[in-house]
């Protein structure tokens, strides 16, 4: 039996199937894939169905709500145009905080996840940081730019990779990670900020700042694994093994072996998850707005996934539509 095969039989063995749609998008469909009904399948025992939701706010965005908690990854709704899908990215936009936005949708948050800190994934969390009195974790520039941003000391933690944060009903495990490179083998705004620097005013201020990845432990529940960006560390993967996996898709050829080295790294999760494929300067309205050119390497990351895992299944998620696993 393939090395694969003999991995993935002894975890499905073990293992309940996760209550999510199989599909993804065909390779000349337009549409992404529905959320299943309520009966595709039956609910295992040990998990509390409806319990846990995963609500997509585009980008690596993600809402989880944990019976009464909530936990933010990425969060970036103001999706303020600053050119880049049109082809005329403008390094000096102003960052603007949509609060109009925002605070219909964020009426709480208990923990903020931030994977890096360039402004699609960073630039609306001082200010939700601010509204919800969220705790925020992420590297150390995350942590010096939410100084700057006026975020008190207390609601800020620092992490690397390795720790482990028990919130009692769930944890969270942080994996040190890379951030993807573009066609030059360069990771746009590079570098760190090892003090707080001043307020940043566009969206050239907010650097990459190292990459972090993210296990979401449920108890009773789902194992998912968060990623901002699509390079991986393979080995800080070992032993992870999560039922789901938010992969970002890759816009560059120039990170060799991507898919394989993660979805190995992660031992071939059962349900795999696309972001990072839509067009983040249009509003959050469905169905997600994708770029021609996105699109196709949104249907050659389906097909590759389905190559390489052939037992996971593919949701491609909408925005706002409340995932159950």
């Amino acid at each position: 039996m393939p090395n694969l095969d003999r991995r993935r039989f002894l975890r499905d063995a073990a293992a309940t199937t996760a209550l999510v749609s199989a599909g993804g998008l065909a390779a000349t469909s337009a549409a992404p894939a529905q959320a299943a009904p309520a009966a595709a399948a039956p609910a295992p025992t040990s998990r509390r169905s409806g319990a846990v939701s995963f609500r997509w706010w585009g980008t690596a965005g993600w809402r989880i709500d944990i019976s009464d908690r909530t936990v933010l990854v990425d969060p970036f709704l103001s999706r303020i145009d600053t050119g880049l899908f049109a082809g005329a990215f403008n390094t000096a936009t102003p960052l603007t905080v949509r609060a109009d936005v925002i605070d219909p949708r964020v009426d709480r948050a208990m923990t903020v996840l931030v994977t890096h800190t360039h402004w699609d994934h960073f630039m609306d969390v001082p200010y939700i940081a601010k509204r919800t009195g969220a705790r925020v974790f992420g590297t150390l520039t995350a942590y010096h730019l939410g100084l700057a941003y006026g975020v008190p000391a207390a609601q800020l933690s620092a992490v690397k990779g390795g720790e482990v944060l028990d919130f009692g009903d769930h944890s969270i495990e942080v994996v040190s990670s890379l951030h993807s490179r573009n066609a030059s083998y360069a990771v746009a705004f590079p570098g760190v900020r090892v003090t707080q620097p001043p307020l940043p005013a566009t969206v050239g201020d907010l650097p990459e700042g190292d990459t972090l990845g993210y296990l979401l432990r449920v108890d009773g529940g789902p194992s998912v694994y968060f990623t901002g960006a699509s390079d991986v560390a393979e080995r800080n993967l070992t032993g992870l093994a999560p039922d789901v996996a938010m992969v970002a898709m890759q816009s560059a050829t120039t990170t060799g072996d991507y898919l394989p080295r993660l979805l190995a790294g992660l031992d071939y999760p059962k349900v795999i998850v696309p972001v990072h494929y839509d067009n983040f300067e249009t509003p959050l309205q469905n169905p997600p707005v994708v770029a021609p050119t996105d699109r196709t390497r949104l249907n050659e990351m389906i097909a590759a996934i389905r190559r390489i895992s052939p037992r996971s299944r593919v949701l491609v998620p909408e925005y706002e539509t409340a995932y159950h696993f």
